[in-house]
């Protein structure tokens, strides 16, 4: 019954540890390597992973319980898989997507 609120406030805080690591690994980058284009995109892109890492961490182990499945064994192989494929997808595809643009 409370299954959709526990969804929004796990997508509220995914978007808070989105906002609070993109800006500190965006700006880490940014300064190592002297460009700010490469600083945005790795933030933009840590965004997009944590967002995806915390709606994955609630939804997979739900629908795996609807399923019948024990979500505490097999949830964590499907969680990082998600993680893995966004957070790769999201750094390639923005990086490829900004730079061809300018």
């Amino acid at each position: 019954h409370n299954a959709w609120r526990v969804v929004r406030r796990e997508a509220g805080v995914g978007v808070l540890h989105g906002l609070a690591f993109g800006l500190a690994i965006g700006s880490v980058a940014a300064f190592w390597f002297h460009d700010l284009n490469i600083g945005g995109v790795i933030a933009v892109a840590m965004l997009i992973n944590m967002c995806a890492a915390a709606l994955a961490g609630i939804m997979i182990p739900m629908l795996l319980d609807r399923a019948g499945a024990d979500p505490a064994v097999s949830s964590s192989v499907f969680v990082t898989a998600v993680t893995d494929i966004v957070g790769f997808l999201a750094f390639l595809g923005l990086a490829t997507w900004w730079f061809a643009v300018r």
